[in-house]
């Protein structure tokens, strides 16, 4: 066999068809497009959901509830998960190095869900005051990570512009 003489598959390769370049190409005077509308036009696009004037469907469904824009996601472990884990100190690095946490999100949350027999020195964002309670009952730690607020930015003009 020789390289040369390999070919597609009759039939697999087609002419590829030229828009716009006259009456001779089989796509005739205005290309396929039209003689008039927006469509004919270059550079249209329409608008996400338009069904043609009719009011679409978007806007004619009911809204309803509220996104808060400033909601804030946990990662959540029950105490009854730190119980089956070696080890007796846990933070979200170890958490995650064990594959407990995935994504930590806006931080890590420990729920009291579970039962706790052993001494262990939990460090987290947050602590639920039931897994906090069973926590410093079994003898452990519940330490509270605190993590310093974002630092204010000062916008508009005057005084405060230059610092």
């Amino acid at each position: 066999m020789n390289l040369s003489n390999l070919r597609p598959p009759a039939g697999q390769k087609h002419k590829k068809q030229r828009v716009g370049q006259g009456m001779g190409t089989g796509r005739g005077k205005y290309s396929g497009r039209g003689a008039k509308g927006a469509k004919s036009v270059s550079g249209y696009s329409m608008m996400r959901g338009f069904e043609g004037g009719q009011m679409p469907l978007h806007r004619r469904l009911p809204k309803r509830g509220f996104t808060n824009i400033f909601r804030k996601e946990f990662a959540v472990v029950n105490l009854g998960r730190l119980e089956k884990l070696e080890g007796d100190v846990f933070d979200p690095a170890r958490l995650t190095e064990l594959g407990v946490v995935r994504k930590l999100g806006d931080g890590l949350k420990i729920l009291g869900g579970g039962e706790l027999t052993r001494k262990l020195t939990v460090k987290a964002h947050h602590f639920s005051e039931s897994a906090k309670a069973k926590i410093e009952q079994a003898g452990g730690v519940a330490e509270l990570i605190v993590t310093p607020a974002p630092a204010k930015i000062k916008r508009g003009r005057g005084k405060n512009k230059g610092e």
